[in-house]
């Protein structure tokens, strides 16, 4: 296994397929060409490349200065558990703080609290900052 990571778009298509294997897409019910619109509006993204297969993918949206938040880590399951979303997040982690960010933060998906303490970030206290608000747009 040789992976290359690379900052360059993912062709749409790939990058959805890839997101369709998380199992969000349930919820969001987005298609390829709006999922293709998400990732060209992203601040920073980065594909992790296998004999030039794409089996990661990750990015960021950020105002470029005060704040950044990590969205969509994933890892082709066959892959997964090979270091390849820990490349990833460095990756991102190091955009932002070559960037000076000085609030980096993510969407972390269920069960994978581990592997982002490992990577530096900390669960925010139960009276700590940040909330949400859940929309449904499923047609």
């Amino acid at each position: 296994m040789s992976i290359r990571l690379s900052h360059d778009l993912p062709d749409k298509n790939a990058v959805f397929a890839l997101f369709e294997t998380a199992g969000w897409n349930s919820d969001y019910r987005i298609t390829a060409d709006e999922f293709g619109i998400v990732i060209e509006q992203s601040w920073c993204q980065v594909s992790a490349y296998d004999n030039g297969e794409l089996v990661g993918f990750g990015r960021i949206v950020s105002d470029g200065l005060l704040h950044a938040v990590i969205f969509d880590i994933i890892v082709s399951p066959e892959f997964q558990n090979q270091g390849i979303g820990r490349l990833i997040m460095d990756d991102l982690i190091g955009k932002c703080k070559a960037k000076k960010i000085r609030d980096i933060q993510l969407f972390c998906a269920r069960g994978k609290v581990g592997f982002y303490e490992k990577c530096g970030f900390a669960k925010r206290p139960d009276d700590g900052p940040g909330m949400e608000i859940k929309t449904s747009y499923k047609s």
